[in-house]
């Protein structure tokens, strides 16, 4: 006598909840996604504390750059305009 085969056709909401199953997160994959938003949060923050810090700097390296040049040209300008504005005046009279 041959061997009856007995087949089972599975219900929807067995699939469903072998699919619901399947594809809920384990505990290592919360984890890993908690722990990679806080890293980078993390490395957000700190690349935007490094940019500031770096633009202040910047910004006062180039302030004292400034200044010093002004400190050594604008003498040199005020001379040189009042003296030809003077020997114009002593031109015409």
């Amino acid at each position: 006598m041959a061997k009856q085969v007995q087949l089972t056709i599975p219900v929807l909401t067995e699939i469903i909840e072998r699919n619901k199953l399947q594809d809920s997160p384990s505990d290592t994959e919360v984890l890993i996604a908690e722990l990679q938003t806080e890293l980078a949060v993390g490395a957000f923050q700190l690349t935007e504390e490094l940019l500031r810090s770096a633009l202040a700097e910047m910004q006062a390296a180039l302030y004292e750059q400034m200044t010093a040049r002004l400190r050594r040209e604008l003498p040199e300008l005020i001379d040189r305009v009042l003296r030809e504005h003077l020997a114009e005046d002593g031109n015409e009279e």
